[in-house]
């Protein structure tokens, strides 16, 4: 999980942070042993794991005007996340995880055509690729501490994108 930088964070605004949950500062040992204990708890026996839901509200059209209006709007998006956790809601697969279907979310009363929708929920392989390469440098900081699980399920999302292709 990455976001930019924005002025609010220190750092070159528009450089890529790398902080899951936002835990840098907050973590008082390695974070390859933080996210190995993570691990380790969602193996044990009746572990309820949370659901994690990826949303990207910034997509922008090729004029640089974003694709989804955000805001209130997005309780849209939360519904259907919502809807998901309680197994009521459509999902399809893709290379990154489960996502919506073109008609999955409610857009009624939105100025959302179809092929702005279609933008929204499309999968950027050649985009994912890259930023493959750009988790591994990331990761290559863990050295040896990594979790074998992040290394595993890194080389599984690389396999899932190159097949898209």
């Amino acid at each position: 999980m990455a976001s930019e930088k924005t002025a609010a964070a220190s750092g070159v605004k528009g450089d890529i942070r790398r902080d899951p949950m936002a835990m840098l500062p907050f973590c008082g040992y390695h974070m390859g042993d933080y996210f190995g204990h993570w691990l380790k708890v969602g193996k044990k026996e009746g572990a309820k794991l949370p659901k994690i839901f990826y949303v990207n509200w910034f997509r922008t059209d090729d004029n640089g005007k974003f694709l989804w209006p955000g805001y209130g709007e997005n309780s849209r998006v939360l519904r259907w996340v919502f809807e998901r956790c309680d197994g009521k809601a459509n999902a399809i697969e893709t290379p990154i995880g489960r996502q919506p279907g073109p008609n999955d979310l409610d857009t009624k009363g939105l100025d959302v055509s179809s092929a702005n929708m279609a933008r929204l929920l499309s999968v950027d392989v050649d985009g994912w690729i890259a930023e493959v390469s750009s988790i591994r440098s990331h990761f290559d900081k863990f050295g040896s501490r990594l979790p074998k699980g992040l290394a595993d399920e890194l080389k599984n999302l690389e396999d899932r994108l190159t097949k898209a292709k």
